[in-house]
């Protein structure tokens, strides 16, 4: 299979994504401060302080820092090189998320604060801060319609059409703030009140999800539906369901819609968790999928026509993926014997 189009909406500006203290990107110094490392947009080595309300959190003392969240306070609240660096670190990952072949830039910044008014302060100064270093548009993600609002109103449309992620049948009211601002969406399967948990519940779901957006105007091909994916590591019938979803959704709407799934889902509780995003999303789009909210440094559709389809490594996650391999003990087996190749 040879992968021409697959639309990367990059997920790493989002305040949930954490590194571990005591891990590669984390500097702890003797005199009780530490420091992100990261690479500014000329790929040079820099250093960003990680906040000190923050060293003195309940995600600090359990071994993880919030990197993006890091960055947003000191580049809101920081004083002087440290803020430049909060900016720098914000911009020079959005930079070289576009470098990577993303198609939109995913913000989301709802774990910075618990206070909503904050919140709205900090996504419109995100996106007022991306808007003048990328050309592609942004996704503002967010779970409350007023952060939402605040991001869109701040995009720049010469960029292309915004995205709202997410809409749902949860989630009506973003339906109607997505039409306003004339933005793509990200459309979830999730439903009313649960989550389905097989392929019928999906497209039930997206039926129905699909009659709000049409009568609020808003058409192929600015739908991406999402069908949901779930972890293997909780039933080992989760990826092949999404699959199956896929496969429908398209034999059923056709070549215009766009299919994407947040994939890294999937692997959550298991190693060697790149290899398993990567066969995964390969997977997808073989299924029908043609683009997926993802970390574009490792998925992108060069990394997909590069994956070894024939190696052991791509076969054992192929067989945990299909639910061939029970609780992924081959796969897990491979992975302590050092077999696996990410």
């Amino acid at each position: 299979m040879t992968v021409e189009t697959f639309y990367v909406i990059g997920e790493n500006i989002h305040c949930t994504r954490g590194y571990k203290t005591d891990g590669n990107f984390v500097e702890t110094g003797h005199d009780g401060t530490a420091s992100i490392l990261y690479k500014d947009a000329g790929n040079h080595t820099c250093r960003l302080p990680v906040p000190a309300p923050m060293m003195a959190g309940a995600d600090w003392q359990a071994g993880k820092v919030r990197h993006s969240a890091a960055a947003v306070w000191q580049g809101m609240y920081g004083k002087g090189e440290a803020g430049e660096l909060g900016r720098d670190y914000l911009c020079a990952l959005a930079v070289r998320q576009q470098r990577a072949g993303a198609d939109y830039l995913d913000v989301n910044i709802d774990e910075f604060s618990t206070d909503i008014d904050e919140r709205c302060k900090a996504m419109r100064w995100v996106v007022g801060l991306l808007t003048p270093v990328v050309t592609i548009p942004l996704s503002i993600d967010s779970s409350n319609t007023s952060v939402l609002r605040c991001g869109l109103e701040k995009c720049d449309r010469s960029h292309g059409a915004p995205m709202v992620n997410s809409v749902s049948l949860e989630r009506l009211d973003a339906v109607a703030l997505a039409a306003e601002h004339r933005a793509a969406v990200v459309a979830s399967a999730a439903g009313a009140r649960d989550l389905p948990c097989d392929t019928a519940g999906r497209i039930a779901n997206l039926d129905a999800l699909m009659e709000h957006l049409k009568d609020a105007g808003i058409h192929e091909p600015a739908i991406y539906f999402d069908p949901l994916v779930f972890p293997v590591a909780t039933d080992s019938n989760n990826a092949r369901a999404f699959l199956d979803s896929v496969r429908e959704i398209r034999d059923k709407y056709g070549p215009n819609v766009h299919l994407v799934g947040g994939f890294s889902n999937v692997s959550f509780g298991m190693p060697c968790r790149k290899l398993i995003n990567q066969v995964f999303t390969w997977m997808a789009v073989d299924a029908g999928a043609d683009g997926g909210i993802v970390d574009p440094f490792h998925i992108n559709r060069d990394s997909l026509n590069n994956l070894d389809v024939e190696n052991e490594s791509f076969a054992l996650a192929r067989a945990l993926l299909m639910g061939d391999d029970a609780f992924g003990a081959d796969f897990i087996s491979a992975y302590r014997d050092g077999r696996l190749t990410p």
